[in-house]
């Protein structure tokens, strides 16, 4: 009988880390399963999968495909022809490299590669992070073979035979906690025994939270509240001021956290905003959280995302034009109130999927297979 070849699959998509990390675990995990696999990554030109991807060991081409400017309609003018010149590329690259499987994650990079994949009578496979599936993925679904959700109730948007419920991706380091509490105190210069408070809102910061954290900083204070704020470059210098002015040496103000798995390991509540891997990450190590969704999300789907939990009683939700009036007393009551954390605790346990990249790569293969 002769060798069979190697499994070839072709993974597109990026933009934010929310798409990345997800490509990148569901590579990992195929490569676990199959050694000899090879894998191709598709982006766009200048996102920043055009850096992570690399860094993580694995070959990418790049679509010169771009997103619509509502803010500068002018720079609109050439679209039509960075979608055609995607399109030709895509095809190119499916006859190149010749997959037995395609993956789209969302991103501008998925919908040219994954229509090519599909014109060619390649087996497809979209995986969806959000609550509410985002535009590219919704019309790719017409056609792929599978889709791998993170929540239940996604047949309202898609055809239920295609579904599968695998949770998302998340990086495995990150939400592994056991035996790094004291090393996180150590690394943030934290405390035992008294309330810690994780606040983040990823690597370009959040403005709303950064806002209603600033005003919040009194009470926190006067709360004994020890604090971890991660607010990005643009507000940094802001914040530490902030914290200097009230001699409040227990808020540790951080431009960026490396050591995720470090503050979720010390944190009694996490203020975050409501992206898909943020969600999965907070169901996955339990903690309590005040959810602030980005108001300018596609489609609001941070909303959704967040009302998942919340609707659930997994988690607490405040809008971000409201955060000065109510961040700071919803971070209070819930440190004041441990009973109310635990139920918090209890509820979003039940919605972490582990897992799921191995889930998921077990469906890439099995497609490729057949």
């Amino acid at each position: 009988m002769p060798a069979q070849r190697s499994l070839r699959v072709l993974i597109s998509g990026g933009g934010t880390g929310g798409h990345i990390f997800p490509a990148i675990a569901i590579a990992n995990a195929v490569k676990e399963r199959e050694p000899g696999a090879e894998l191709l990554f598709v982006g766009a030109e200048g996102k920043m999968e055009m850096e992570k991807v690399p860094a993580a060991g694995y070959r990418i081409e790049s679509l010169p495909i771009r997103g619509f400017q509502r803010g500068a309609l002018w720079k609109n003018v050439g679209l039509p022809w960075r979608l055609l010149r995607s399109m030709l590329k895509a095809r190119r690259l499916v006859r190149t490299f010749k997959p037995d499987v395609a993956v789209g994650v969302g991103g501008y990079a998925s919908g040219p590669t994954l229509a090519a994949a599909q014109r060619a009578r390649v087996r497809t496979l979209v995986q969806e992070q959000n609550s509410f599936p985002g535009a590219t993925n919704r019309l790719l679904a017409k056609k792929v073979d599978r889709i791998c959700v993170a929540y239940p109730g996604m047949d309202r948007y898609f055809p239920a035979e295609k579904i599968l419920l695998t949770g998302n991706p998340v990086r495995q380091e990150v939400v592994r906690l056991t035996g790094k509490r004291p090393r996180g105190l150590e690394h943030f210069g934290l405390v035992e025994g008294r309330p810690i408070v994780f606040v983040t809102g990823g690597s370009l910061g959040a403005r709303g939270i950064n806002r209603g954290i600033e005003a919040a900083l009194p009470a926190l204070q006067a709360q004994g509240i020890q604090l971890i704020w991660q607010t990005g470059t643009p507000y940094f210098q802001q914040a530490v001021q902030a914290a200097e002015r009230l001699g409040y040496a227990d808020c540790k103000v951080q431009e960026f956290v490396t050591k995720m798995d470090y503050a979720y390991a010390v944190a009694d509540l996490v203020v975050a905003r409501a992206g898909a891997i943020s969600v999965s990450e907070l169901c996955l190590v339990q903690l309590p959280a005040i959810l602030v969704p980005l108001p300018t999300a596609a489609e609001d789907h941070q909303t959704k995302n967040a009302r998942a939990l919340t609707d659930r009683g997994a988690a607490v939700l405040v809008p971000d034009d409201r955060t000065v009036d109510e961040l700071g007393p919803a971070i209070a009551r819930l440190i004041a109130d441990p009973d109310e954390r635990m139920r918090l605790r209890a509820a979003v346990a039940g919605m972490g999927m582990s897992n799921a990249a191995e889930a998921i790569a077990a469906e890439v293969v099995r497609l490729a297979r057949t």
